[in-house]
């Protein structure tokens, strides 16, 4: 049987490679590997009779085994719940659920509740029912609390495995008074209703979701315990003091700044205050940040002392600096000590390891050429006029014709005749003249001379 409510459609687990054959309702979420697995038991020693159960997404509780059942992790089972029972799956068994008894500060005493039967065809069957009815559910019950005016986010709900009961997760500001609301849900649902409160963090663990890392969120897989997160954590690793970076998708700090916290605080014990300023004969320099990885100190000038830069220092000659200062003793310039940093390579040369075509594959090789805008104006000229318009009037109010002079008359349709200003139509050799009068030693194209400029037209009467 696969997972019910996976996220990968199909019912199959989209990474955990167990095939749909997990039997769990969430991927595994939260599991605990069992490194006691091998261990055989001494002799005479009986196997322990608690065993752990995971329900719905994260929520897990101990149960003691009755009856004499013999349970392996993944079995679907049914356990005691007021009122009736609920269902859920075998997620640890044998010696190490003593050690999570102790870690989560469960005691073993008589009033744990204990497992009631392996889960037959009809108990999977109505669990399966009960979870496909989660979703509209809690839609209906977003509509009454609104309805009722209620500052409240109905966040997640879970029916317990024989739809006895449902239970309602909130998460609220200020407390909030849902007496009203229960029995408009409990006329709705025909159930019995019950209210749980969490905060930010627990709502992320069990709706679930992407970090900002690309992996899935921690209190979702694998982290418990959530303690509480300052922007001390941040100031020690040197982050910048940015909400939208440093906050999750609770909106709280993000958990694993906690994570190499202990190990900034013990790195940087070795640095010196940042309030801590170098005396030298050139002048005073102050602290302008610490590289932790790399163990160096960056100090620059005042800001009187001209060309003043930042300067890398080792913290071993850091402290002697700082050693000689309080003795009475001045370094001639910090510049003599500067560590010289080695510029970062990029290597760009990557390899084609997808089999794509270049993406640029389409783009042109030859640029084309940008074709003049005809009707710019020239530089000390006037723009070109086009088709249409009307001749500008003078000073006087007047208007006069252009002078045709410089342009080209059009042709007059028809045959051309064949005179000394116009070449033969045909010609037998690649259509170029023959014996022409252009082509003579007295036309005005061997001679040399201009034509006479040709008489404006007259203006239109109309």
């Amino acid at each position: 049987m696969g997972c019910s409510n996976c996220g990968s459609g199909g019912g199959l687990p989209g990474g955990c490679k167990n095939n749909g054959n997990c039997s769990t309702s969430g991927c595994n979420k939260l599991d605990v590997f069992d490194w006691l697995s091998d261990v055989e038991l001494a002799p005479g020693q009986r196997k322990y009779d608690i065993v752990e159960v995971r329900f719905k997404g994260t929520r897990k509780g101990f149960f003691r085994i009755s009856g004499g059942l013999d349970l392996q992790v993944g079995e679907v089972i049914a356990v005691e719940s007021s009122p009736g029972y609920d269902i859920g799956v075998v997620s640890l068994t044998g010696e190490l659920v003593k050690v999570q008894m102790k870690k989560k500060k469960v005691q073993d005493t008589i009033e744990l509740k204990k497992v009631v039967r392996k889960a037959t065809q009809e108990d999977v069957t109505i669990w399966q029912e009960a979870r496909q009815m989660e979703n509209d559910t809690m839609h209906q019950a977003r509509i009454l609390a609104k309805g009722a005016g209620l500052s409240m986010k109905i966040s997640d709900v879970e029916f317990q495995g024989d739809k006895k009961k449902a239970t309602f997760f909130y998460t609220a500001e200020d407390r909030v008074d849902f007496r009203e609301l229960i029995r408009k849900m409990a006329d709705t649902f025909k159930t019995r209703i019950e209210m749980r409160q969490i905060g930010a963090r627990q709502e992320s663990a069990r709706l679930g979701g992407i970090g900002s890392c690309g992996r899935e969120l921690c209190c979702s897989t694998w982290l418990t315990d959530f303690r509480s997160v300052s922007t001390s954590a941040a100031r020690y690793q040197q982050l910048s003091l940015n909400p939208q970076k440093l906050a999750g998708q609770c909106g709280k700090l993000k958990c694993c700044l906690n994570y190499e916290l202990d190990m900034y605080m013990e790195a940087v014990k070795d640095f010196p205050s940042p309030n801590i300023k170098l005396h030298t004969k050139k002048g005073v320099a102050y602290h302008l940040k610490t590289d932790i990885f790399k163990r160096l100190v960056y100090y620059i000038y005042d800001d009187g002392i001209a060309g003043s830069a930042p300067l890398a220092l080792d913290l071993t000659t850091v402290n002697e600096i700082i050693a000689a200062n309080k003795a009475g003793d001045k370094f001639d310039d910090l510049k003599d000590y500067e560590v010289e940093l080695s510029p970062v390579v990029e290597d760009t040369d990557y390899l084609n390891v997808v089999g794509q075509d270049s993406l640029t594959r389409f783009d042109s090789s030859k640029k084309k050429k940008k074709r003049p805008n005809r009707n710019t104006r020239k530089p000390g000229g006037k723009p070109a006029a086009r088709s249409g318009d009307k001749p500008a009037p003078n000073q006087s109010g007047e208007n006069k014709p252009r002078s045709n002079n410089n342009r080209r008359k059009p042709s007059p349709k028809g045959p051309k005749p064949q005179g000394a200003d116009n070449k033969p139509s045909s010609s037998p050799q690649g259509g170029k003249p023959q014996g022409g009068a252009d082509k003579g030693p007295n036309s005005p194209a061997s001679s040399g001379k201009k034509r006479p400029p040709r008489k404006p037209r007259p203006p239109n009467k109309d």
